[in-house]
């Protein structure tokens, strides 16, 4: 495996691991081995990229901490939680942790902006006070506090995707995924939406961003980890992919 991270980790080892693959293997039904013996670790406050082409298994890594997916061998542990040995009705405890930032928005079509954005908090069973007033921090962190009463149909691809980033943000979570949070949006609109994740990252959140946009990867120079046929094929500390 090629890693520049290998010659920092020594440096960070103190630090919390906020996601942590031992000997993780994940083969469906199907037969497909998605994941072979990942061993990985993830530290509290880290940014970092999954690149690999279509097939190599970052779906199926982000399933997995997600736990959409449970693993055949290995263990697993995301913000203190053990996947491998959590049952399914603590699920909900586990993604109460993170922020989940979609490809495709998954915005409520009949649900205002605010509206959208402090269902993630309702869920969760925060007072009305507590949800005004976090609903207009997050909208206003990511460039939308004129929008609040606006419907998604009214927005553009990129606003549509700040809402989803602000509701990922809202409830501040110890972690926020990204699945490829970029790829319904033009170029100019990528670039504003890794900044926006790069400055919530500077505050002390964790972010794993799944992309195949390799100019992002290069230009934003964070932690990057390659998948390829299942295994990590690369993890290197200042951005690029050994390409």
């Amino acid at each position: 495996m090629s890693s520049n991270y290998s010659d920092v980790a020594s440096s960070v080892s103190e630090q919390k691991p906020v996601i942590e693959f031992r000997g993780v293997s994940k083969t469906y039904s199907t037969g497909t081995h998605a994941l072979e013996d990942v061993n990985i670790r993830i530290n509290q406050g880290e940014f970092v990229f999954v690149v690999g082409s279509s097939g190599a298994g970052k779906s199926t890594f982000m399933k997995l901490i997600m736990r959409e997916e449970k693993a055949n061998t290995g263990t697993i542990n995301v913000n203190g939680f053990n996947l491998t040995k959590m049952r399914r009705k603590n699920v909900p405890m586990l993604r109460r942790t993170m922020g989940i930032v979609f490809q495709d928005f998954r915005l409520i079509p009949k649900m205002s902006v605010f509206d959208n954005v402090a269902f993630a908090m309702h869920v969760v069973g925060a007072s009305g006070r507590k949800v005004r007033r976090e609903v207009t921090k997050a909208l206003s962190a990511v460039g939308l506090g004129d929008k609040a009463r606006s419907m998604p149909n009214e927005l553009s691809g990129g606003e549509q995707q700040r809402v989803g980033l602000a509701r990922a943000l809202v409830n501040n979570p110890d972690l926020i995924i990204a699945d490829e949070p970029t790829g319904n949006v033009d170029p100019n609109m990528s670039y504003e939406i890794v900044s926006m994740l790069t400055a919530i990252n500077k505050k002390g959140t964790t972010i794993l961003m799944v992309t195949h946009d390799h100019n992002l990867v290069r230009d934003f120079k964070h932690r990057v980890i390659m998948l390829d046929g299942g295994r990590i094929v690369a993890d290197n500390a200042a951005g690029g992919t050994d390409e």
